[in-house]
């Protein structure tokens, strides 16, 4: 009883004293293919080739790492190599034990530059080399002096992957194996190929087992094992197993509800945390005055809405593309070609926003974009003094509704179009405005506005864009853009593409859009003096490697990566 009691005293003091937040994930993709081959070697130890085709979702952020779970932490970084889409990836590390959720080995990959972007597919591959302590004496049955593997692919939080997948393991037993000496065991029923698997000779000669499935899912751990005489391995390679001890059980049930506890108590802060980072409008607006507060533009309707920065971010530049006042030069880096004498017709906010161009990319123009954000906020809540919040919002909500009621009364797509144009700020106030773009137009064609090669460099540039000679300039301004032929897409491709470009846009312009929001929160509704909160330091890491190499033998499982 002492240990148990013991036990509980660790467990509280972790549970008091790790609480931290975690970083936002906003991870949302498709694993269209995934190929593991696992080799375990004649010196005791494993190599594990991962091989994995991401479908980004694209209304996603982009996938700038991956995590991969391990069977244990006796590699060594220097034996990991990766790369995606042919290309080296130099950023590889051990990963953060919060990302891994059932282990606490497994490596992240960087993918920096060659993140795989939303709405994009791309390719990581893997190999390790030198997983040790992965054999196991065999102890089924009536069979002696046979070696025992157990293996786990690394699988992703239910969170992150959807859809189905094509997974193919494959073992491969050590050299010199004869082919009737190994064993196999059938895949458990949770498997959803054929739980026998295909049994051949690889390029090296190796007896491989192979199991494949077109229908996996990769958030489901699956397992597999095989079985050889022990002979073809170093003895002192393999290991004896744990035996079951009640007390160990005990301690495990436990811990395992306090490290439940805490994992809940994590996530609950966290949530906290980014939400408190979110809420940039001042408390004293939620203060109830009466009636409406109308006039307000669609942008400070968002801004009263507390919506996300980078859609009323985009919200600006639309509608300074849509004056002519600005054209897209470059997306990335993003610049801008400015009509300096539509400044003055502008709203303020518009104008200060192209003035924070003047600053080069980067941390000087993303403080000043910041400047421009938190004027912009203040205004807003000078504007609502007096005024009911509640009710302002149910108006602008309303207006909302009513500008998708006259996109969705169009009869013709040249109408609904014309009019989804002369509505987008106002529909963009929508929570759901991309999916539901995609269900109001479905498959029919969204002709794109006449402004949208201001946006966009590329349509510009294309011979379809091009305006006919004679009308290049007037008056020294940009291109007008009154004759130009326009193209259409697809509902669903037009809903897809707005995604993409809020989100590469906030991308080049502000960086991570969380901590830029803070930025703003920081000095628009701070938090409350240091003396009212409880901060506490220090880090916890809860035992090793995956739980079932702990509890029995022949086991050597790699864990789940945490969803990135």
């Amino acid at each position: 009883m002492k240990k148990i009691t013991a036990s509980i005293v660790l467990f509280l003091f972790l549970f008091l004293t790790i609480l931290q937040p975690v970083a936002a994930q906003t991870y949302l993709f498709q694993v269209d293919q995934a190929i593991v081959d696992a080799y375990y070697q004649e010196d005791g130890s494993l190599s594990i080739l991962y091989q994995y085709v991401f479908s980004n979702d694209p209304s996603a952020s982009p996938i700038d790492y991956v995590d991969i779970g391990l069977p244990n932490g006796t590699f060594s970084i220097s034996s990991v190599s990766a790369s995606v889409d042919g290309k080296t990836i130099t950023d590889i590390s051990r990963a953060d034990p919060q990302y891994l959720t059932d282990g606490s080995d497994g490596v992240t990959l960087g993918l920096g530059g060659n993140a795989i972007q939303p709405g994009r597919t791309g390719t990581v591959m893997m190999r390790v080399d030198g997983i040790k302590n992965v054999y196991f004496h065999y102890n089924k049955g009536d069979t002696k002096g046979y070696a025992s593997v157990r293996f786990s692919p690394n699988y992703f939080g239910s969170a992150y992957v959807k859809g189905t997948s094509y997974v193919r393991v494959s073992l491969h037993l050590p050299p010199n194996i004869l082919p009737e000496e190994p064993q196999y065991e059938p895949a458990g029923s949770g498997w959803p190929g054929v739980a026998e698997p295909a049994t051949y000779f690889d390029e090296e000669g190796r007896v491989t087992y192979t199991w494949e499935s077109g229908n996996a899912n990769l958030s489901t751990r699956y397992e597999f094992a095989a079985a050889f005489p022990s002979n073809y391995v170093p003895e002192s390679s393999i290991s004896t197993g744990v035996s079951f001890d009640p007390t160990w059980l005990i301690c495990s049930c436990i811990a395992l509800l306090f490290v439940g506890l805490t994992v809940f108590a994590i996530y609950a802060g966290y949530k906290a945390n980014k939400k408190r980072k979110m809420q940039y409008l001042p408390p004293k607006i939620a203060i109830e005055g009466h009636g409406i507060r109308r006039g307000l533009t669609a942008v400070e309707a968002a801004i009263l809405m507390e919506q996300s920065m980078d859609k009323i971010l985009t919200m600006v530049l639309f509608g300074v593309i849509k004056k002519e006042a600005a054209i897209v030069k470059t997306k990335e880096p993003l610049e801008l070609e400015v009509d300096q004498a539509k400044l003055a017709v502008l709203q303020p906010y518009e104008a200060e926003f192209l003035n924070a161009f003047k600053q080069p990319a980067g941390k000087a123009r993303q403080k000043e974009m910041q400047g421009v954000m938190i004027s912009l906020v203040k205004e807003v809540a000078e504007k609502m003094k007096g005024f009911s919040r509640k009710e302002t919002i149910a108006y602008y909500e309303d207006i909302n509704k009513r500008a998708w009621a006259q996109v969705q009364a169009a009869d013709t797509p040249e109408i609904k179009s014309q009019k989804y144009d002369e509505y987008m700020e106002w529909t963009m106030l929508d929570k759901d405005y991309t999916d539901r773009t995609r269900d109001v137009f479905g498959p029919t064609p969204v002709i794109l506005p006449r402004w949208w090669g201001g946006f966009d460099p590329v349509y510009r540039s294309s011979p379809a864009s091009t305006m006919p000679a004679g009308n290049v300039m007037k008056g020294g301004g940009l291109p007008s853009r009154t004759t130009v032929t326009l193209p259409n897409l697809p509902g669903s491709d037009f809903a897809a593409s707005i995604a993409n470009n809020v989100q590469s846009f906030a991308g080049n312009l502000v960086g991570d859009i969380t901590t830029f929001t803070s930025g703003i929160t920081n000095k628009t509704n701070p938090p409350p003096p240091p003396s009212t909160y409880r901060s506490s330091g220090g880090s916890g890491r809860s035992g090793g490697g995956c739980a079932c190499a702990c509890a029995c033998a022949g086991c050597a499982c790699a864990c789940a990566g945490g969803g990135r």
